[in-house]
């Protein structure tokens, strides 16, 4: 108990002499208002206020994984969870966001977010001052903007790929290959009125993200006095809103696939050592030493590993050579500072003039608002490069040439501004496929450089067919949309082609001939009631061994797919003790104790992807994850939500779990911007401590 006492005495001292900040937030300004949920809507005068109490609320609800973010943008992570921290702890100093954001806090941070940042940044300190048994290494505290803004380009790094192809070299393989797991799915979606019958204004935000972890969603409606009325959802560690609506218009983000991110091969000079030529100039590459630290059987143990940057960015080296890789996201710190302002915004003009920061690296937007537009850009900061070169591969680093240094404007990209079809739809599928073909951006105006997306994948086939089945859609028929769980009649997987399950003749194999008959008059709908979907869901998850041995394209020829049945008929007996399970048999929503059958596989509209759990069940881990309708109407912007498990991240918390059900049933929960719905609904109402 002493120990535990100096402990805490020692943190506060700490975090009092550095935490400056906390005196000029005065917590009992920030009302935290938790409806029967849990959802904190936060009310204060000030951004900053609400930012901080955001903050708290936040932390209160999962302090563990905000930390985790921080640890691993400050390159902290390996001394927490050990070597599974490492490459996050690499990346971190490999793209040198300390020294980057040191050059440009000041410079190109408005002082108006700077108060929000350092708000965040005291309402976490606070917290962890306060709760110092839920710290996991003091090292990180106190947070400040710095370190925020560390882990948030580290973010936007990977999402522009730049992992991907810093784990490629060290793998000393070059040639890019789309995964299996590339496109675990978003879908947005957005009708005006001339295509809705009630004459109002829809938009589906509906991203697939893990469901637990740095990158899953949090729940929150932020308010303040300066202009702030927001209802969305957040990572962990952000100060601000990613994905939501406000009173004047709304958007999601999906994943797009852009090519953002080049790979330079360097000449080295043959006899001098770190010398690498451009234009036939003798150029030295500078040297860097990674650190990480971890422990093995509580010994602490430095590792190291060193890296270089030259002119075209930071730089590795393999078997094969000395390899750079360059990405805009390696310049640009704005990203937290553009979604804050996108939460104000009262207007399309005042959205689009927003998006010409063009401080976010990647993400299409889908958007709507309460004057009827709706707008979808396939939006990123993507280099203009020079012609000649096949930019999907590595390219020389022994010239000028190569090297950009600018990006395409925000009007150069594909996009759709109020198409006269009434609607405009994205599921990580090309944009060139984004309303009708009438509205379409034409393909043929953008370099194939820029690396646009050419394909359909199912959910745009299918998605695409429900919006042209009716010439006006209920706000029923919308839910249904977009809780719609069925492939397309001819499967369409972007990443493998499995139509040969289709044609196979049962007679052929009557070992399996039920299963395969079952497969083939399944109505391809993923319902967690279904046995077609049971024995597919099987077998795909199945086939994942033999996918990774296939050359491109990934084509399952009829032999594979035979084993790969004959494979699931093993592990239908062994684990369920028949062929006759359905899919929620098989998959399940998992939290904690809870347990429920649910619906959706891979890449259908309500996707799911899942990992073994137990007893031959798998677990689902990423799709499905936070669900807003929007309608704006003459009464006001009207929201229902649901989220795959629930607000808190406690076990002990009413909260861990009590969405689950709502979840699974396709239901949703009423949402609501007016404050005084939530003061009216509340369950509690406190300050930050």
């Amino acid at each position: 108990m002493l120990n535990f006492i100096k402990t805490r005495l020692v943190f506060s001292i700490i975090l009092t002499l550095n935490c400056s900040l906390f005196a000029q937030i005065n917590p009992k300004s920030i009302e935290i208002v938790r409806d029967k949920y849990g959802i904190p809507h936060i009310f204060a005068k000030t951004d900053a206020e609400i930012a901080y109490g955001l903050a708290w609320a936040h932390a209160e609800d999962d302090f563990k994984t905000i930390q985790q973010s921080y640890l691993a943008g400050n390159y902290m992570l390996s001394r927490h969870i050990g070597k599974k921290g490492i490459p996050a702890d690499f990346l971190a100093q490999f793209i040198g966001s300390e020294e980057l954001v040191n050059l440009q806090y000041d410079k190109q941070t408005s002082p108006e977010y700077q108060k929000v940042l350092e708000a965040y940044a005291a309402g976490i300190n606070r917290y962890a001052k306060t709760h110092p048994e839920e710290v996991l290494s003091k090292e990180l505290f106190p947070v400040t903007p710095k370190k925020m803004m560390r882990y948030g380009q580290l973010q936007l790094f990977i999402s522009s790929k730049g992992d991907y192809w810093v784990s490629k070299i060290f793998e000393n393989d070059l040639n890019y290959t789309p995964s299996k797991e590339d496109l675990k799915g978003s879908n947005t979606f957005a009708f005006n009125s001339s295509k809705t019958t009630d004459g109002n204004t829809y938009l589906a935000i509906n991203t697939h993200q893990p469901l637990d972890g740095p990158v899953s969603w949090y729940e929150a409606h932020l308010c303040s006095e300066e202009g702030t009325n927001i209802l969305g959802a957040l990572f962990a560690g952000s100060p601000s809103i990613l994905i939501g609506a406000n009173e004047y218009l709304g958007w999601a983000h999906t994943v797009n696939q852009p090519d953002k991110t080049d790979v330079y091969a360097l000449e080295m000079h043959p006899d001098k050592k770190n010398i690498y030529l451009v234009d036939g100039e003798e150029l030295q590459l500078e040297t860097f030493k990674a650190k990480m630290n971890i422990k093995v059987l509580g010994i602490p143990i430095k590792i190291s590993k060193k890296y270089y940057r030259s002119i075209f960015g930071p730089t590795l080296k393999n078997k094969s050579g000395y390899y750079s890789v360059r990405t805009p996201a390696l310049f640009e710190v704005r990203g937290l500072e553009q979604w804050w302002r996108m939460n104000k915004a009262t207007s399309f003009n005042e959205f689009y003039d927003i998006l010409k920061m063009q401080a976010l690296p990647g993400y299409n937007i889908g958007y709507a608002d309460k004057n009827d537009t709706i707008f979808y850009i396939s939006n990123g900061l993507i280099p203009k490069r020079a012609e000649g070169y096949n930019w999907k591969e590595v390219v020389p680093g022994n010239t000028r040439k190569t090297l950009w240094t600018e990006t395409y404007e925000i009007e150069k990209l594909p996009q759709v501004i109020q198409p006269e079809s009434g609607y405009f739809y994205n599921t990580n599928h090309s944009p060139f496929k984004s309303t009708d073909e009438k509205n379409n951006p034409d393909g043929e105006l953008f370099s194939l450089d820029m690396g646009f997306e050419r394909y359909d994948n199912n959910r745009s086939i299918r998605l695409k067919e429900l919006i042209d089945a009716k010439d006006k859609v209920s706000y029923e028929d919308f839910k249904r949309i977009k809780y719609d769980r069925q492939y397309p009649e001819k499967m369409n997987f972007s990443w493998m082609d499995i139509s040969a399950l289709f044609e196979i003749d049962p007679k052929r194999y009557p070992d399996i001939a039920p299963l395969i008959r079952r497969i083939q008059i399944w109505d391809k709908k993923a319902d967690a009631n279904s046995k077609g979907a049971g024995t597919f869901g099987v077998l795909y998850y199945g086939l994942y061994p033999y996918y990774d041995a296939l050359p491109e394209p990934k084509i399952f020829p009829e032999t594979i797919l035979v084993q790969g049945l004959r494979d699931t008929k093993a592990y239908l007996l062994k684990h369920f003790k028949t062929l006759d399970i359905t899919l929620g048999d098989f998959q399940k929503l998992v939290r904690g104790d809870k347990e429920l059958p649910i619906y959706g596989l891979p890449d259908v509209l309500t996707s799911m992807s899942a990992k073994p759990h137990k007893d031959g069940k798998v677990k689902v881990v990423s799709g499905e994850s936070y669900i807003e309708l929007v309608r704006f109407t003459p009464e006001g912007t009207l929201i229902e939500s649901s989220i795959s498990y629930g607000s808190s991240d406690h076990p002990d918390s009413p909260h861990y779990d009590d969405q689950m059900e709502i979840y699974s049933q396709f239901k949703t929960k009423k949402m609501s911007l007016d404050k005084e719905d939530a003061y009216r609904d509340a369950k509690r109402i406190y300050h930050p401590k």
